[in-house]
């Protein structure tokens, strides 16, 4: 029951609910997603209320092991994003997630 959201369809609920034109409501999202990009790409923490914040973190250097072969293998230090949700996501995840699990139940009876 995965579902991913795109571009399209945030563009349309732009659409639908703010009223611009399909193409203003197009930009409009790409112009924010570009935005959120360009800050994490200069290493910039990008806060959402009531949603969470996106920041960059430096991972260092390490071994790891090929699964495979057992062999030692280097990993080199890099960046990677990490995303924080607010509580107020956390809160309506799990509102949801319960009222599915209410559902399931009833419909289980």
């Amino acid at each position: 029951m995965t579902r991913t959201v795109t571009r399209a369809q945030l563009s349309e609920s732009v659409y639908q609910e703010v009223g611009l034109s399909r193409n203003e409501s197009a930009d409009l999202v790409e112009s924010v997603l570009q935005e959120v990009s360009d800050c994490l790409a200069r290493g910039e923490t990008v806060k959402l209320s009531s949603f969470g914040s996106f920041s960059v973190r430096q991972k260092g250097g390490r071994m790891g092991r090929n699964p495979k072969t057992g062999e030692e293998v280097p990993i080199k230090p890099r960046r990677v994003l990490v995303f924080r949700p607010s509580h107020v996501l956390k809160e309506r995840i799990n509102k949801a997630m319960s009222a599915m699990r209410a559902q399931a139940g009833e419909a289980a009876d």
